[in-house]
């Protein structure tokens, strides 16, 4: 069997289990993409094929052996280089953590390790998580970004290089490179999946994501990650979410979506404005405008606030003596952030709630929100990682969001649609999305 990279996770998963195709074919066919196609897209930061060999060949001797098995076996996953590997360097994309290795895995990490992945290597971050980009280029288009901060991780993915990979959002780092790069993006309701041994830049904003080329495989790789953690405060003893099921589940009647054009839509292209309009026009009775109150458009200022003050706290020594080992973008982010006074910072913490408990209002008669994931196509250029706006109110918020490739823009490369829904809806969620992959995907077929 060939163009193995090219199966979705729950395929490849469900052949390795039944014994018609194998870890190490799956992770060869991974390999073999990335030497073909990683010089141009730059996905990667650190690869060891030795190594990532020898996992599949453990992982295929175990399922041999007729031993219980995770739900993604043998399945190849890319990981953020920033969340600690035990068998990878995790250098954050700076120089200054270069050679850094540790002995224990992220939770995340050790949770899919416990799911049965590959770990197949590590993936190009933007410099510390923030806007400073690597060298990864968006596999559409190589003159165009793929994002920021977790480019390599949608690159990789977008690419057929790895299936699945890890990524993390404190504004719009998962959502934003998702829909530059065509792929399904997961930014779960904040504290969802522990972020211990996760690069801190704020721990009010920083909330582990993923990325997947199916709506099913995101909610397998999420699903594996999901529980408390003492060593994460965000983290609360919960019953876990179903999410891979509510990909399955057809919702009791459909769903009621609004559509919210939200603070960012003034800075969201022509040819955005005009795909959404005509996606609102295609679900009808299904979805309904709704305006939100002038109040959140407050949201940027409240959300810098709080991101530049945290790093300031946690980067602040590291840019002290950083020298020219950090960006002046990155050092000109850290002096903003000291400037911020406490009262500032605590009236934004406050907006956190406060925003958060005014959707939940709104959602009361909504099953989701619908809005767009970017402002445009990925921009030309390689300096910068593009505008995250459409991202900020949600991840100020903590709620969970799913950017799905439903749209292109005029350039004719993609445009994610997001879908929000209020806290600790994510299975909800997943089943929602769901419903409007289908019927969009129906709507096409009947046109």
């Amino acid at each position: 069997m060939s163009n193995l990279n090219q199966l979705s996770a729950a395929e490849a998963a469900r052949l390795i289990l039944a014994g018609q195709a194998s870890s190490v074919e799956l992770v060869q066919d991974c390999l073999t993409r990335i030497r073909d196609h990683d010089a141009t897209v730059k996905a990667w930061a650190h690869l060891d094929e030795d190594y990532v060999l020898e996992q599949a060949r453990q992982s295929d001797t175990l399922r041999r052996s007729g031993a219980s098995v995770g739900p993604l076996h043998g399945v190849p996953v890319g990981v953020k280089d920033i969340f600690d590997t035990q068998d990878f360097p995790t250098e954050c994309g700076s120089p200054l953590y270069a050679g850094r290795r540790t002995i224990e895995d992220a939770a995340a990490v050790a949770r899919l390790r416990e799911a049965g992945v590959v770990v197949l290597g590590k993936t190009v971050t933007a410099e510390l998580a923030g806007m400073s980009p690597g060298p990864t280029t968006n596999p559409h288009d190589p003159e165009r970004t793929p994002g920021g901060s977790s480019s390599g991780s949608a690159a990789a993915v977008a690419a057929y290089m790895t299936p699945l990979a890890l990524g993390t959002q404190t504004n719009g780092s998962v959502i934003r490179p998702a829909s530059y790069c065509g792929v399904v993006g997961y930014k779960p309701t904040i504290g969802l999946i522990s972020r211990h041994r996760v690069l801190t830049t704020s721990s009010n904003l920083d909330q582990v994501g993923v990325f997947a080329r199916t709506l099913e495989d995101a909610a397998l790789m999420a699903e594996a990650m999901v529980g408390f953690d003492a060593r994460d405060k965000d983290t609360c003893l919960r019953p876990h979410p179903s999410l891979a099921a509510k990909c399955h589940e057809a919702p009791p009647m459909p769903p009621r979506l609004a559509f919210v054009k939200g603070p960012a839509w003034g800075q969201c292209d022509a040819s955005t404005c005009e795909a959404f309009g005509e996606l609102v026009e295609v679900l009808g009775e299904h979805v309904e405008e709704v305006d939100i109150d002038d109040v959140y458009d407050e949201v940027f200022d409240w959300h810098r606030r709080v991101m530049e003050a945290d790093i300031a706290r946690n980067l602040g020594q590291l840019s002290d003596r950083a020298g020219d080992k950090m960006s002046d973008t990155l050092k000109a982010t850290i002096a903003r952030g000291r400037d911020v006074r406490a009262v500032d910072y605590t009236l934004a913490q406050d907006r956190m709630t406060m925003f958060a408990d005014g959707f939940d209002e709104v959602l009361t008669k909504y099953d989701a929100i619908i809005t767009p994931a970017a402002t445009g196509e990925a921009p030309v250029g390689l300096t910068a990682t593009g505008n995250p706006a459409c991202a900020t109110l949600w991840t100020f918020t903590g709620m969970p969001a799913l950017s799905l490739p439903l749209l292109v823009g005029e350039a004719g490369l993609p445009l994610g649609v997001q879908l929000v829904s209020r806290r600790h809806d994510d299975a909800r969620l997943f089943r929602n999305a769901a419903w409007l992959e289908k019927y969009i995907q129906g709507m096409a077929e009947g046109a």
